[in-house]
């Protein structure tokens, strides 16, 4: 059922990047309105909605106000739950979930559940965009799939009002709160692997070093090993206890000794379960007792987080009764974010390319019925040369619902430069000058680079392919 649900909420993106003309304009949202819906106008919000009494069926689409934003989507999207879907409709429970998407420059987060009104059952959609100074939201309702198609085609018109875009500084979008800075001696190599930044220092503690198998991460007693993929991540794990035992002896288990009050959930039920087990070891290094959780969900890869104790453990990732996590982690989460690390002029010259390919197929929103299958194939190239010239080339390869491949190639060429260690600008690509965020993760044995035009869409990875 999750997973129905998660690729049913992941076609309400792809339609909203399909926004279109002849818009209407609230607050921060432009929109073209469902024809022939009833219109009303509150203070902070204005609602969409029809009702066909002889069926007892019912729509409503209610766009709130925006307010100001609490500084990340995290603890704007809980808040707008808490008060607008919890607190009004009387829904129970948590979200079902998509991951965290970035729309025109703000970011995005969805989630559905269900209530009861009038003795029957109502399905909510609940999006909630957010730029960290903005925070606003949409909610769509029914209880029925009969206005599926009507609902789907005014979310492909949904976009942002132009003048209310997130400004830009020079230190680039950051995917949380934690603004990155670079201390004096970053250039000081943990792991001397030819890049320049080894060293990250965030503006809330925490510090990120370099090394052979882990990016170790500290604050205050706290230590953190994000570890880096290997083989085994490759493998399919049919059963819980299997994935999670299999990682534990493999990445924990060789450091440490006297294992105490194990615990591991035998199973979650959740389309992407968080993969969790703990327990108090004694570390063969220096002797002491220390509790180790291991910790993995989605594309997060595997932490490790140490702590001198269970107590401060749970009162700084408030994970206590792990068979009760079974959709959201959020501070374990956000660890993942550790693994980051500034660009230096030097670390970019050769070429860099991301290949992709992808068939997916989609269902509606809100009727859950099959909508046809699309494949997408890209390949982007980067070269850049240490005379502060480059080379940029795109290819890509498209076939719509029910439609033949189509082709389409583009090139350019110019001057680079870093207008900081976390953002490069290119004289001219697609016919204009583009300015990109851009920071490395670490993988055993080398980099990989992530940027992002700023004028709109996420980040991308790139591996570097030749010198």
């Amino acid at each position: 059922m999750a997973m129905k649900m998660k690729i049913k909420i992941t076609l309400f993106l792809i339609l909203l990047f399909q926004f279109s003309n002849a818009q209407q304009t609230f607050d921060v949202f432009t929109f073209k309105s469902p024809e022939k819906w009833n219109v009303s106008e509150k203070e902070n919000s204005i609602i969409f909605s029809t009702v066909n009494e002889s069926k007892g069926t019912w729509a409503q689409i209610d766009i709130i106000k925006s307010t100001t934003s609490k500084g990340n989507i995290l603890e704007d999207f809980e808040s707008e739950w808490k008060s607008l879907v919890m607190d009004r409709y009387g829904v129970k429970g948590q979200p079902i979930m998509i991951d965290t998407q970035t729309f025109q420059g703000w970011k995005v987060r969805t989630g559905l559940g269900k209530f009861f009104f009038n003795k029957d059952t109502a399905s909510l959609l609940l999006n909630t965009f957010s730029n960290g100074t903005r925070c606003a939201s949409f909610i769509l309702v029914s209880n029925t799939t009969s206005y599926g198609t009507i609902m789907d085609e005014f979310l492909g018109t949904v976009a942002i009002n132009s003048d209310s875009k997130p400004a830009l500084t020079n230190a680039g979008n950051e995917d949380d709160k934690n603004n990155v800075s670079i201390n004096s001696n970053g250039s000081s190599t943990i792991l001397n692997d030819g890049f320049t930044f080894n060293t990250t220092n965030f503006e809330d503690g925490w510090t990120s070093v370099v090394k052979e198998e882990w990016v170790e991460s500290t604050k205050g007693n706290i230590r953190v090993l994000l570890h880096y993929p290997r083989e085994e991540d490759k493998k399919y794990y049919s059963q819980y206890k299997e994935h999670v035992s299999t990682f534990w002896n493999l990445l924990v288990a060789p450091r440490y000794s006297n294992l105490r009050e194990y615990q591991s959930p035998d199973h979650l039920l959740s389309w992407q379960p968080g993969l969790f087990a703990a327990g108090l070891l004694t570390d063969k290094a220096t002797g002491k007792d220390v509790w180790v959780a291991l910790f993995s969900k989605g594309k997060s890869g595997w932490i490790e987080v140490i702590t001198p104790d269970k107590k401060t453990f749970v009162e700084n990732f408030g994970v206590d009764q792990p068979q009760l996590y079974f959709d959201e982690w959020g501070k374990m989460l956000n660890l993942f974010g550790l693994n980051k690390f500034a660009v230096g002029e030097n670390d970019l010259i050769g070429k860099w390319s991301d290949n992709f390919y992808g068939s997916t197929a989609y269902y509606s929103t809100v009727t859950g019925l099959y909508a046809g299958s699309t494949t997408f194939a890209s390949s982007t190239q980067f070269i850049f040369k240490k005379n502060k010239t480059f080379s940029w080339e795109l290819g890509m390869g498209q076939s719509g619902i029910n439609t033949t491949m189509k082709v389409d190639h583009a090139k350019a060429s110019g001057n680079w430069k870093l207008l900081n260690n976390w953002q490069i600008w290119f004289s001219e690509i697609e016919r204009s000058p583009k300015t990109y965020n851009a920071y490395f993760t670490c993988i055993k044995g080398g980099r990989v680079l992530w940027l992002q035009d700023i004028s709109y869409g996420s980040y991308t990875a790139y591996g570097k392919v030749s010198k």
